[in-house]
């Protein structure tokens, strides 16, 4: 990956993020005057204030934020009929205007190296977890860098946490975990254009390519009711953005203007910390509630382990799984499978833990996730 959460990254599959250290881009109001203004057929929107943040009306929008005209595609993407159906159909559907559609996207430019990286990446998805697996995937995270930022960052943000925490039942050090293993917040937040990188992916990965149309959709709509020029923005090569590494379609579902500057901003630290605790929240996070639970095993599992299977206490018991301490283990539980050098770990996912897999469909991140919360939290 980037390994992208289901909702609003690359599905499960997507390989892992490639370490680019990287300044966050910053869309202050600065950069967006100084930007041209051409309309996109309609009036500016009407903002209203739904759960903290701006709400598009049905009727009226905001003016597209650039100067952008053309009558005919140009540049990488000249020649591309389907590229020239999604513009009709952002006309058609969404009243954008054409020209400056067609001005857009003949800036658009193809990321050669995101095709070629995925291809390889594409020829290993499937398999069981190699033997170790999860010791390697924890070293990339569980580590000083990680979690010393953590601390850092959550003394210079205790109030915005704090708030967070009081208004979506999210703890603190799950938000951090999040941050910390997303961008390590903010160190890593990418620096592909999120117009070449939606794309690149929406019209030459064919095996994506409907998943990346529809969320180039959804990023023209993003920028619109947002007031942002679609070219500017930075994230990663698959289009995540922002600290907390959205994808456009979760970033207008979830984001949350938290700071109350009328803005959602997922390069400011406080509209992604109420973002991703609004995320979690959206997603079932159960307040109060465990989240991974060590198992006690009895000679070979006969249950399969993963995130699409769930089961009861009592038939985890039956198959001669024991939980490790009291606790609460109500509602779907998953069997989680820890591949260490040298053995493997049996554990209960509770319902919390799949909340966090919503964010990225995979053990390990949510596990990773789940680890560094404990860690930051230890030395808060």
């Amino acid at each position: 990956m980037i390994t992208l959460p289901r909702t609003h990254r690359l599905p499960a599959e997507a390989p892992s993020r490639c370490p680019v250290r990287l300044r966050p881009l910053l869309l202050g109001s600065a950069v967006l005057l100084a930007a041209g203004l051409t309309a996109c057929s309609s009036p500016p929107m009407r903002v209203e204030q739904t759960a903290g943040r701006p709400v598009q009306s049905s009727k009226t929008f905001r003016a597209c934020v650039g100067s952008y005209h053309a009558t005919q595609l140009t540049g990488d993407y000249a020649q591309y009929a389907r590229l020239e159906q999604f513009i009709n159909q952002m006309v058609d559907t969404h009243g954008f205007e054409r020209e400056y559609l067609l001005g857009l996207f003949s800036q658009a430019k193809r990321k050669n190296w995101t095709l070629n990286y995925l291809a390889k990446s594409d020829q290993g998805l499937k398999g069981r977890p190699a033997a170790g697996g999860w010791s390697r995937y924890r070293a990339k995270f569980l580590d000083e860098r990680h979690i010393g930022a953590g601390v850092d960052f959550a003394r210079r943000h205790r109030a915005a946490l704090q708030r967070a925490t009081r208004q979506y039942g999210v703890p603190q050090e799950y938000i951090l975990g999040i941050l910390a293993v997303e961008t390590t917040f903010g160190g890593f937040v990418g620096n592909h254009r999120v117009l070449d990188a939606l794309t690149t992916l929406g019209f030459d990965y064919a095996r994506r390519g409907d998943y990346f149309r529809g969320e180039l959709e959804s990023y023209l709509l993003m920028a619109r009711e947002e007031g942002i020029d679609p070219a500017r923005p930075v994230g990663s090569f698959a289009g995540a953005m922002g600290l907390g590494q959205f994808m456009p379609s979760s970033f207008r579902k979830w984001a949350v203007d938290f700071n109350g500057d009328g803005r959602r901003d997922l390069w400011n630290a406080e509209d992604a910390i109420g973002s991703v605790a609004n995320y979690f929240a959206q997603h079932g996070w159960q307040a109060g509630q465990p989240v991974a639970t060590p198992l006690r095993t009895n000679g070979s599992i006969s249950l399969e382990p993963g995130l699409d299977n769930s089961y009861s206490l009592s038939s985890l018991q039956q198959a001669g799984l024991q939980p490790v301490g009291a606790g609460s283990c109500e509602g779907e539980l998953r069997l989680l499978l820890l591949r260490h050098q040298g053995h493997d770990q049996y554990l209960i996912g509770h319902p919390n833990f799949y909340t966090i897999t919503r964010y990225n469909h995979s053990t390990y991140y949510a596990m990773a996730v789940h680890e560094l919360a404990q860690e930051i939290s230890r030395r808060l």
